[in-house]
Order: structure tokens, then C-alpha cells, then sequence
């Protein structure tokens, strides 16, 4: 997922080159951001096809696109000139803002890991009986949205923080190429999973034996499929959340967690020779993790504990 990303920014960067008026520079951004960003992507992609389970068949595609939508009101119409003026009056406050996105994609990820230890779950879930298909679509869906919108702005603070040099307007065109193309990727990534099962049994009923083969090997991969998305989707908010935390702490004055995490990411490029690059970014992504587990189990305790306040 993420190399595909990277590869769809390098497409975009092209595209902005052609068209931006500060060509290369725009086309470099956005490449940096759109790779700095690929966590949160990716942790978004895995999360969307969550607010379509339960509903019917026939209402999935028309409820992504809803989302899809709001998506793009959140990154263009809110985010944008929202980071812009940030970034031109308050720069300062982009380091804290971001932080308390990680803190975010901590507590959710260490929440996962909390229900999958068998802690209770927090909010409402999809067994409960719907009553009232209109009123439950219109729920689920302004719930993707406000996630979404947390989650863009953490891709759009990200992609700020990478461009802060760039002059006023390659910042506006990098954040609109980050927005518009993270949205159109996660979103038909959402609407192709959330049809391969329609897909599947489509191909099942062909006369081919190999479309057959293929639609059955769909169906059964369905379950094993949105099982990994969870799981990857939790991975990369505790990595994301953990190595913002860091980086952070760093940027405020703070710098001895994450040269820790540094030194022990040199120590396994060091050891592991020809491997090195790809073991040192699994170290450093591991204690990130690690880093913001920890972190958002005190945030999850405090929060559900002391405040008795839920997840969602």
C-alpha cells in the first residue's frame, strides 16, 4: 500500500509540474509529503470499509461516495486554508497540532489492542438490531466523515510540516495535490473492497472454470482480507502516532527519546549488513509503535477510567 502510494504522488508530482507555476519545486514536495503521510493513509484506508459494514449491498457504493464528498469538503474547503493561515501567522502552533494527532492515533490504535486483549468495547457497534436503515446510513456516515476529518487533518499537518519552507502558493498546491489524491486513492481502494465480495460471487457464476476459481478464491479471501486491513490499520496508527510523539518532543526541546529511538535504529543498520536499511526502518518503526501503545494505553485509562469518558 504504501509503495503504491509513493508511486501515486511521483504521478501527481508529474502532473504538477506541467501545471504549477513553481514546477519542480511543487512536483518534490509533494512527493516528500505524500511518503511522510503514507501512515496515516494507509491507517485511513484500512478504517473506511468499517462504516459500510451492515449495510445493504446495494447502498455500499452510494455511501462511499457520500464520504468520499465529505472527505474532500474536510482536506479542501476546511484544512486548507485553515493550514495555510497557520502556517503563515502561527507556524508555531503545527508542532503541537500534530502531537495532538499523535495522541489520537495512539489512543485508537492502543484501544484496538485493548478490545483484542478482551478489554470492553467502547460506543455503539454494528450488532445492535437497525431499526431504521435511513437514520443508521445517516449515522454511520457522519461518523466516517468526523473520523475522516481528524485523520485528514494529521495528513494535511504532516504535509504542512514537510513544505513549511515553500512559498505561500507552492504550499496551497502541494496540500490540494496531497488532498485530492489521497482521497481518490483511499476511496476507491474503499470501494473496490467493499465490493470484491459482489465481485467474487459475480466471477463464481461465470461459465469460465478460471473466473470461477477466481470468484470463489475472492469470497474466502474477504474475511482473511478486512482481518489484515484492521491489523495494518492499527499497526500504522501506533507507528504514525509514536513517531510523531517523538519527533515532537524533539522539535520542542526534548530530544533524548528520540535520539534513544535513533541509536537503536543505527545499532540495527550497523549488525545487519546488506539488510540494513530495510531492518533499521523496522526497528525505528517498531519502537515507535511501541512508543505509542504505551502512550495511548495511559490516554485510553485516563479517558475511560478517570473521566469515564468513551472511545467514540
Amino acid at each position: 500500500m504504501a509503495t503504491g502510494l509513493v508511486a501515486l504522488f511521483d504521478d501527481i508530482a508529474v502532473i504538477a509540474r506541467a501545471a504549477a507555476a513553481s514546477v519542480d519545486d511543487v512536483g518534490i514536495a509533494a512527493s516528500r509529503a505524500g511518503t511522510k503521510a503514507a501512515g496515516v493513509v494507509i491507517d485511513d484506508a484500512a478504517v473506511a470499509p468499517s462504516y459500510v459494514t451492515g449495510l445493504s449491498p446495494a447502498r455500499e457504493l452510494p455511501i462511499v461516495w457520500r464520504i468520499a464528498k465529505g472527505s474532500f469538503f474536510n482536506k479542501l474547503i476546511i484544512l486548507l486554508p485553515a493550514a495555510l493561515l497557520l502556517s503563515e501567522f502561527l507556524p508555531w502552533t503545527i508542532t503541537p497540532i500534530l502531537m495532538l494527532g499523535g495522541c489520537y492515533l495512539s489512543y485508537e490504535g492502543a484501544e484496538k489492542v485493548m478490545e483484542k486483549l478482551g478489554a470492553e468495547k467502547q460506543g455503539k457497534t454494528i450488532d445492535e438490531p437497525i431499526e431504521d436503515p435511513a437514520a443508521f446510513e445517516n449515522e454511520r456516515a457522519s461518523a466516517a466523515i468526523r473520523t475522516d476529518l481528524i485523520l485528514s487533518a494529521e495528513i494535511m499537518a504532516i504535509t504542512l510540516n514537510s513544505v513549511a519552507a515553500e512559498t505561500l502558493l507552492s504550499r496551497a498546491a502541494v496540500l490540494a495535490i496531497i488532498g485530492i489524491g489521497i482521497t481518490v486513492v483511499v476511496y476507491g481502494a474503499v470501494a473496490l473492497i467493499v465490493k470484491m465480495d459482489d465481485i467474487g460471487l459475480y466471477l463464481s457464476k461465470k461459465s469460465s472454470a478460471l473466473s470461477q476459481r477466481a470468484g470463489r478464491l475472492m469470497l474466502k479471501g474477504m474475511p482473511f482480507l478486512l482481518r489484515a486491513l484492521s491489523f495494518i490499520g492499527t499497526i500504522a496508527m501506533l507507528w504514525v502516532g509514536g513517531g510523531i510523539i517523538l519527533h515532537g518532543l524533539e522539535e520542542l526541546g526534548m530530544p533524548g527519546p528520540a535520539h534513544v529511538v535513533h541509536d537503536i535504529q543505527v545499532h540495527v543498520e550497523t549488525v545487519t549488513g546488506a539488510l540494513s536499511g530495510v531492518l533499521g526502518w523496522l526497528s525505528y518503526a517498531t519502537v515507535s509503535a511501541l512508543v505509542g501503545l504505551a502512550l495511548g494505553f495511559v490516554i485510553a485509562i485516563v479517558l475511560h477510567k478517570v473521566f469515564r469518558i468513551g472511545a467514540h
